[in-house]
């Protein structure tokens, strides 16, 4: 059995916030950050939460699959800014949407998590425990990030993106999964849920720092090898997959990506330039996309790959 995927949602916030809005903040400028990234915009939240946004993701992914919260088997939230340490989002999200026969829980793989996510359902579907699974992708960056910093603030965005899988025999599920902890330094946000987190030094230490060089090596050397796992586990070649969805973190790194491949940039989705770095959510709010668009169609091979923080990286090819 494989979890096939039957619906699609997605959240973002109403409130954008150009590249001209960040010159006014930090020594930076529309140009700039285009050509650095590829970014244009970003949505954040106001009044929304983490909790909120994935539970309207959720509800929009069950409308589309055609099923009820109340035949939802288990609920998966991948987020690194919940809104509280517990209860988890899973279980906020269990209440707002009527699963209760649900169990949920959260995990957190940073920009990998929604992968990750992805894949404990399949385990989950393979080993014939549940039958139907809401994976959810959320994050609030805008609430740790220092909007001081240049180097970070351009980049993330808030949003929320879930899928619902369906149990049915048969079907493509390949899936590959790493981490390296000794290089997790170079990509942090330490807990305020700690003594003594309020002092100024150690509050700095809660907003997210990051080595743009070191991940953008990482992240260009990881996908590919990733991607040239699933394919020697799936019997493939490169040109046998439709589509490559990728963590929307950098374009840069999406086309370095793409070039290592050795695949047409055009079979790389991105929207990067309206939503900017969602973490979690950058992979289901692209699904969710081109989904609505009717951009996919059955029998598509696809390959998902996100990188991040840990050092973690996943993928997982599948069919449409």
């Amino acid at each position: 059995m494989t979890g096939r995927i039957l619906g699609t949602g997605a959240y973002v916030p109403a409130r954008t916030v150009e590249n001209q809005e960040l010159a006014k903040v930090v020594d930076t400028n529309d140009a700039w950050i285009q050509e650095r990234t590829g970014i244009a915009r970003r949505h954040l939240i106001e009044e929304e939460t983490t909790s909120y946004m994935a539970a309207q993701a959720a509800r929009e992914a069950l409308l589309q699959a055609g099923i009820a919260g109340e035949n939802v088997d288990l609920i998966l939230v991948a987020t690194s800014t919940p809104d509280t340490i517990f209860p988890c989002v899973a279980c906020e999200v269990q209440k707002e949407i009527g699963a209760a026969n649900s169990p949920g829980f959260d995990l957190n793989a940073a920009c990998s998590g929604f992968l990750l996510a992805y894949q404990t359902a399949q385990a989950y579907i393979q080993a014939g425990l549940y039958k139907t699974i809401l994976v959810i992708g959320a994050d609030s960056m805008s609430q740790v990030i220092d909007w001081t910093d240049r180097g970070t603030c351009i980049l993330f965005g808030d949003g929320a993106g879930a899928v619902v899988l369906r149990a049915e025999a048969g079907g493509v599920s390949f899936h590959a999964a790493h981490s390296n902890g000794a290089g997790g330094n170079v990509l942090t946000g330490r807990s305020r849920h700690r003594k003594g987190w309020e002092e100024p030094k150690r509050m700095e230490e809660t907003f997210l720092h990051m080595d743009g060089q070191q991940v953008f090596k990482f992240a260009v050397r990881s996908v590919p090898e990733i991607v040239e796992e699933l394919l020697k586990q799936a019997q493939m070649k490169q040109e046998d997959i439709d589509y490559f969805f990728l963590h929307q973190a950098n374009k840069r790194i999406i086309e370095a990506a793409a070039k290592r491949i050795g695949a047409e940039i055009s079979r790389f989705p991105m929207n990067l330039q309206e939503y900017g770095n969602t973490s979690a959510a950058s992979i289901p709010i692209l699904l969710d996309e081109w989904n609505r668009k009717g951009l996919l169609k059955r029998g598509d091979k696809l390959i998902l790959a996100g990188f991040g923080a840990g050092l973690s990286w996943a993928g997982s090819l599948l069919e449409w």
